[in-house]
């Protein structure tokens, strides 16, 4: 496993994922003695030549105009409307608001970065501590990429063979149990806090609230539901909340040419840097394979211990320190396949093991030195990461309850996909 360590070196030295994945492999091709730069490429390129990968840049672009044309901000005010008369109950729209944001976009940094400006702003005015505020936020991103439609959980089903429309249900029962945990945390603090309620919504304002976020609303029904039907495929499933998002702006008026194209720009961005470190570990997947490490490593677990359960905290513990330094995209590519063999072995369904390790991994996204949304949320939050790290500290606990509780509970995550035939 010297790669492995190589890797974590160059990682160290700020090296760019994409770019110490592509070293790393050449290099151990060029010790070996077996350099062909012909095979290298084509295993970059064909590890990009999956047609459900395409469904990365339709969500992600769906997410950008989502936050453009003002869609996130009638789904705040809803959440405010529905939650926002109970003491504290900010708080709860926070995570409720992220969960609706979650079942459209399925990216972490999406919600952290739009949601999470309007959520934080609204909370520190309403007198909320703004450590608290960052919290609640930056906690409740993790909710997006559980919940369907999720871009790292379509990675893992490509890596794995897996159905995506299986993986997307069962992240449902896990997503709401990760926010309904959320809202005991907050429910302690406030209890301790003692902040106010919002003021009285009347039923007439609730009704134009709903009437606003009506049909934004229906972009879930449409994504989840087209997948359940087999209407069609999470990758036209993503190009058809693309579309519903610019029907949505045009509608409103919200959506200008300029906006187009700087969407169209920042979301073409960030699909590279995706995709870029998807086809750079396909030299990686293609060494592990000549090597036969993942059938030696399935041996070796076996070995060690047969039982399934044993084997998943034992994943869990190496995912968790995994997330701290890397981002999920590499991590899934690198380890799915390693550990492929073994949970087949054991019986263990892909499904809850694509789950699992999501979940692991979004933990990650709130963890130093990484923490893409910790970062993100401090900025937008204008605080220190070191200072909303304290401030996170007791939002782990109802997150790492909510991975035991999959893990241990496979049913959690089986439960719907076995409703509609996707598991047994």
């Amino acid at each position: 496993m010297a790669w492995f360590g190589g890797l974590l070196v160059l990682f160290a030295l700020s090296v760019p994922i994409a770019v110490g994945l592509v070293g790393v492999g050449l290099g151990y091709l060029a010790v070996g003695g077996r350099v062909d730069t012909l095979i290298a490429a084509q295993r970059v390129a064909t590890g990009i030549d999956n047609f459900a990968l395409t469904a990365i840049p339709f969500f992600l672009l769906a997410a950008e105009l989502m936050n453009k044309t003002g869609i996130t901000d009638r789904i705040f005010h809803l959440a405010n409307c529905l939650l926002g008369r109970v003491p504290g109950g900010l708080g709860y729209v926070n995570v409720g608001a992220s969960m609706l944001f979650a079942s459209m976009s399925g990216s972490a940094v999406a919600d952290a970065v739009g949601l999470g400006r309007i959520e934080i702003k609204a909370m520190t005015a309403a007198g909320y501590d703004r450590d608290f505020s960052a919290a609640v936020t930056a906690a409740s991103t993790t909710i997006a990429p559980i919940l369907p439609p999720s871009i790292s959980l379509i990675i893992f089903g490509v890596t794995s063979g897996a159905s995506i429309g299986g993986l997307f249900l069962g992240g449902i029962v896990p997503g709401i149990l990760m926010g309904l945990s959320l809202m005991v945390v907050i429910y302690l603090h406030v209890r301790r806090r003692r902040y106010p309620p919002g003021p009285k919504v009347a039923g007439r304002d609730l009704l134009c609230a709903f009437a606003g976020a009506f049909w934004p609303l229906m972009m879930p029904v449409i994504i989840v539901g087209g997948i359940w039907s087999g209407i069609f495929t999470p990758t036209e499933a993503g190009a058809c909340a693309v579309l519903y998002a610019l029907l949505l702006g045009l509608g409103y008026r919200t959506l200008r040419l300029r906006d187009v194209v700087g969407t169209l720009y920042e979301s073409a961005l960030a699909s590279a840097n995706i995709l870029f470190i998807i086809a750079a570990s396909a030299i990686i997947a293609w060494l592990l394979t000549m090597e036969q490490v993942p059938l030696h490593l399935a041996a070796a677990i076996l070995d060690l211990s047969p039982n399934p359960y044993v084997f998943l905290l034992f994943l869990n513990v190496l995912l968790l320190v995994l997330g701290c330094f890397m981002a999920a995209a590499p991590v899934i590519i690198m380890v799915t396949p390693i550990i492929l063999p073994a949970t087949t072995a054991m019986g263990l369904d892909p499904i809850h093991v694509g789950v699992v390790m999501v979940l692991n991994l979004m933990i990650g996204l709130i963890t130093p030195p990484v923490g893409l949304c910790l970062f993100a949320v401090a900025e937008v939050a204008e605080i220190s990461p070191v200072r909303l790290m304290r401030a996170l500290l007791p939002f782990f606990v109802p997150l790492l309850a909510s991975l035991l509780a999959i893990t241990l509970m496979p049913g959690l995550v089986l439960a719907v996909p076995r409703l509609f035939g996707f598991a047994n």
